[in-house]
């Protein structure tokens, strides 16, 4: 008599944020390795990944923003009631080209840039250059947190600014450009850009850990209800010894 088949064992899905990007792909292989749980993880923005989880092509959206309300009313309608899970802080790093001078900026100073009446960088004690300003995309979270943080809900970005679709993008476009100034999550510094102090404060584990650091913000998964059994065990990694040392290692800050 042949054995009875193995009951397949349902795959997550997630879909959202670059910035959780890190942690959703790390906390995968670590669950894949551990349970045997197949996990998929995609990179769409944190609108997108509101969408997946509304339209139920996600098990958990990856989001660096909180849904907002036309997105939770629209889960609503799809019959679930959305379920945030803080998994890790992050602070929203200001950087610009290596051998820029300018070493710190105000938050009004940022917000006048990203606003089109600061253009160039003499105005903020820096070289006689025009500002390259560079943003994220609309849908993205981080650009959702940066508009909130520093430059105002509602309030536009200058029509001059460059779009690029992840925090990558932004880091190897400021790192390639002496004259640009763009945003991307901590976990995502290295040494081929500089981030300046904002009000003062350098953006670090510590200073966005104590919230001294003025751009800081949750990172999120969010499910469909109250998670259970393999999707729970996934969602509270973050709560676990080896979870916060993975958060840790890429350079964000556990809870």
């Amino acid at each position: 008599m042949l054995p009875a088949a193995r009951a397949a064992v349902p795959a997550i899905a997630l879909d959202g944020s670059t910035t959780v990007g890190p942690i959703a792909k790390s906390f995968a292989a670590y669950f894949m390795k551990k349970y045997g749980v197949p996990v998929t993880v995609s990179e769409s923005g944190s609108g997108n990944g509101a969408k997946s989880l509304i339209n139920g092509s996600c098990t958990i959206a990856t989001m660096s923003r909180a849904m907002k309300d036309k997105e939770s009313a629209a889960a609503r309608k799809k019959g679930f009631e959305p379920v945030s899970h803080v998994i890790a802080l992050d602070g929203l790093a200001i950087v610009v080209y290596p051998g820029n001078p300018v070493s710190s900026l105000s938050r009004a100073q940022i917000s006048a840039i990203y606003r089109g009446t600061i253009r160039n960088w003499r105005q903020v004690g820096g070289p006689d250059v025009p500002i390259v300003v560079i943003q994220r995309e609309s849908n993205s979270g981080t650009q959702e947190a940066f508009k909130n943080l520093v430059i105002g809900k509602g309030v536009p970005i200058s029509g001059r600014a460059e779009t690029q679709s992840s925090n990558g993008a932004v880091k190897n476009r400021v790192s390639a450009t002496p004259s640009a100034i763009g945003f991307l999550g901590l976990g995502y510094l290295d040494q081929s850009v500089k981030a300046v102090a904002v009000d003062g404060v350098v953006p670090s584990v510590k200073t966005v850990k104590n919230h001294t650091y003025p751009v800081t913000r949750p990172l999120f998964f969010y499910t469909a209800g109250q998670p259970s059994g393999y999707v729970q065990k996934f969602v509270e990694l973050s709560d676990t010894a080896e979870g916060r040392e993975i958060i840790k290692e890429l350079g964000f800050i556990s809870l």
